[in-house]
């Protein structure tokens, strides 16, 4: 790995760590060398990558030194603890976490829609929340052809979007379930298996009933798009689902729309894929979605309920597009890379 950049993947044993370095390997990233930080606890492993393994290094007391590139994808505590240090040490982070997306001075990125809001002199780059990111690939070719007056979108969040014990304890309450044993309640406030919960992230007093994750989804849709007092409003809801994360969106325009149009709008949009043939059983799932890099839009109709309102569903993976896949894709747009897949 001695032609091409010095990259670093900080959180590297998580979901989205692990995802990124694969898609490293399957874009054919230009990476020169390859560091992988993680927690003290991770630190000695091994992850392969293009049949090397890679040793896991301890995050605390990291050197960033000579490092040109970090995709970053720890909790925002972390982030906001030793991306400063990265930065001052030269480097160009792409976080993931929450801590900075909101900063005025940091620019919120999803390529598709507002790619040129990233460079190389800002050093740091946010990436939206896994459910902004598919939902604004969906809004801004509609807004900008229609122009859109109210949003209402609800979420059926995978379990992996809150890590792989999430995962490991839908699949356990299963197994217990399945089995008349006792069942783990440990992640999640409740059980997850066969039932949803109205609870994504916490509640926070000041957000008068909202989650914090619904405010993310709110706040970050008007940011990447640029309408500061875009009427939004958000309903997330954890499901049980290992990966793939699915929403309904309601939408009303200022003009008519019909779904056809719509439709042929959203089509050619990159990173988009209409499934709409409800009649045949084509629509968005999130069984579909998992392992694509496209956003799945379909059950695209009219909302006869207002005036120029439209109804559709889609489904992206989470963890892929919604997360790992979205930082690389700015990497590739800051430093004018093509994919080469594997």
């Amino acid at each position: 790995m001695s032609d091409g950049m010095s990259v670093a993947v900080v959180g590297a044993t998580g979901v989205v760590g692990t995802e990124a370095v694969a898609l490293l390997e399957e874009r054919g990233f230009p990476v020169g060398s390859l560091r992988l930080m993680a927690s003290g606890r991770s630190a000695g492993e091994t992850i392969g990558f293009r049949g090397k393994d890679v040793t896991i290094e301890a995050l605390a007391g990291a050197d960033f030194a000579g490092i040109d590139l970090i995709f970053s994808a720890p909790g925002a505590s972390v982030s906001l603890e030793y991306v400063p240090r990265a930065v001052a040490a030269g480097a160009l982070v792409i976080d993931k976490s929450s801590a900075f997306r909101m900063a005025p001075d940091v620019p919120l990125v999803v390529p598709e829609v507002n790619g040129d809001a990233a460079s190389r002199e800002t050093r740091i780059i946010a990436s939206p929340n896994c459910s902004t990111i598919p939902l604004v690939m969906v809004l801004d070719p509609l807004h900008r052809r229609f122009g859109i007056r109210r949003v209402v979108v609800s979420t059926y969040q995978a379990v992996s979007g809150a890590g792989q014990k999430a995962g490991d304890e839908l699949i356990g309450q299963t197994v217990a379930i399945l089995n008349r044993r006792p069942m783990p309640i440990e992640v999640f406030p409740h059980q997850i298996a066969f039932n949803c919960l109205p609870q994504v992230e916490t509640f926070d007093p000041g957000l008068e009933g909202y989650s914090t994750e619904e405010q993310k989804v709110c706040d970050e849709t008007r940011k990447i798009m640029g309408i500061p007092d875009l009427r939004i409003t958000a309903t997330c809801v954890r499901v049980p689902v290992v990966n793939g994360h699915s929403e309904s969106v309601n939408i009303e325009f200022e003009s008519p729309v019909d779904p056809a149009e719509a439709r042929k709008l959203l089509d050619p949009m990159p990173g988009i894929r209409i499934v709409d043939s409800p009649a045949q059983g084509e629509y968005p799932m999130a069984v579909e979605a998992s392992g694509l890099d496209e956003v799945l839009v379909g059950r695209i109709r009219r909302d006869f309920s207002v005036d120029n309102g439209l109804n559709l569903w889609l489904a992206c993976d989470n963890i892929r597009k919604g997360a790992a896949l979205n930082a690389i894709q700015i990497a590739e747009r800051v430093f004018g890379i093509d994919p080469v897949r594997s």
